[in-house]
Parts: C-alpha cells; structure tokens; sequence
C-alpha cells in the first residue's frame, strides 16, 4: 500500500470520530429525521434505477 493512501483507510477510531462529530453537529434528536431522509432518497434512488431499466429493456425489444 502507498504511504499517501494510508490517511484514506477508515478503521473502527476514524468512524467513532464521525459519530461523535455528527452527534455534536445534529444532536439526537435531528439523527432520525435525517436517516429517515437518507432512507427515502436511496430508495427513490434505486426505484427511478430499476424504471430507467426497464425502459431500457422495452426499448431493446422493440428494436428485435
């Protein structure tokens, strides 16, 4: 591994780090609105993936 590459790994200290920041940043109270936020947009994410799919594989038949 390449010595500049070595301040990219995230180890178990690097994402305690990251919780702590975001709990500081957000508060508990806000963490449950944002994932559930996060959530929607992944699944909004995935569902407009599978249409555009779809659409794709309808074209290529009519192509046949």
């Amino acid at each position: 591994m390449n010595i500049y590459m070595l301040p990219l790994v995230i180890g178990a200290p690097q994402i305690i780090l990251i919780v702590v920041v975001v709990l500081l940043l957000f508060g508990g109270k806000k963490i449950p609105e944002l994932m559930k936020g996060l959530g929607g947009g992944i699944k909004e994410f995935k569902k407009a993936s599978q249409d555009e799919t779809k659409e794709g594989d309808k074209i290529e038949d009519k192509k046949d």
